[in-house]
């Protein structure tokens, strides 16, 4: 799993992480108040977890360290981020035992598979490279969550439909309590956020790269970029919507995924290589 043994701190505050999000994830629904606080202390000690894990402290490596369930874990990080900044003005519901659940499983994959350290690089740009690319999963993470909402309402608006309720008190909301044309905006928005920080992403990758390599996660990352550039051409255009418009969310985001996640649990899990081979 990894090059070394974990470090106590590291143990310590994964564990810590771990237990607030299975506690959120118990909370009955009814309880708002105190599921936000304690998913919010949840996320916090989330965080420290993921900061204590890449940059390595309590180890004797001078390095950062990084992999596949750290990745993971960031993004999912960065879409309950999203959610809760946005239930304090917005009315989304139906999400919360969700996400405490995930948080809980992304704690738990980025212990038992903590990455390998990664000896410095000599580019200062390499890290801003980094950072970006996470940065952009996460925003399309925050994408695939509302496209996820947004198939659900519109499932749950044909049925309506098909009972003959009347068509303006169905789409005026969605059962998240958002109205349909907000959430659809909602969406778009992670989606165009997340296409510019990729964007910024690979061009830093490929200015800085020396030489420039057509691996696995190059191919996949212009695959993804390739997808959203065509969704959101489709959306401006054509404009596209509903189901058609969720499908290049989701296809988006599984490139991006095989990219680098993908890629490193195949090279790191499953073929045990060490880094740099």
């Amino acid at each position: 799993m990894t090059n070394l043994a974990l470090p106590s701190l590291l143990i310590g505050v994964s564990v810590m992480a771990l237990l607030a999000y299975v506690v959120a994830a118990l909370i009955p629904e009814r309880a708002v108040g105190a599921f936000r606080v304690s998913l919010l202390v949840a996320w916090v000690l989330h965080a420290l977890a993921t900061v204590v894990d890449i940059s390595g402290v309590g180890s004797q490596v001078a390095a950062a360290r990084f992999g596949f369930a750290p990745a993971l874990s960031v993004t999912l990080w960065f879409v309950i981020t999203v959610y809760l900044a946005e239930i304090r003005f917005l009315p989304i519901s139906g999400l919360r035992r969700t996400l405490a659940i995930l948080g809980a499983e992304a704690v738990l994959l980025a212990l038992l598979f903590p990455g390998e350290f990664r000896p410095h690089t000599g580019s200062p740009w390499a890290p801003i490279h980094w950072v970006l690319g996470i940065a952009s999963y996460g925003l399309f993470g925050a994408a695939v969550l509302h496209a996820a909402l947004l198939n659900r309402a519109d499932r749950q608006m044909r049925q309506t439909l098909s009972e003959g309720k009347a068509p303006r008190v169905v789409l005026s909301s969605a059962p998240t309590g958002l109205p349909l044309m907000r959430l659809e905006r909602l969406t778009f928005r992670f989606v165009s956020a997340g296409f510019v920080v990729l964007s910024v992403a690979i061009f830093l990758g490929w200015l800085f790269s020396d030489p420039w390599r057509w691996d696995h996660k190059a191919v996949f990352s212009i695959l993804g970029w390739l997808v959203y550039a065509g969704l959101l051409t489709g959306r401006r255009r054509f404009g596209w919507r509903g189901r058609q418009a969720t499908r290049w969310v989701y296809t988006g985001a599984i490139l991006l995924l095989l990219a680098y996640v993908g890629s490193r649990f195949v090279h790191d899990v499953l073929l045990n290589r060490p880094v740099g081979s």
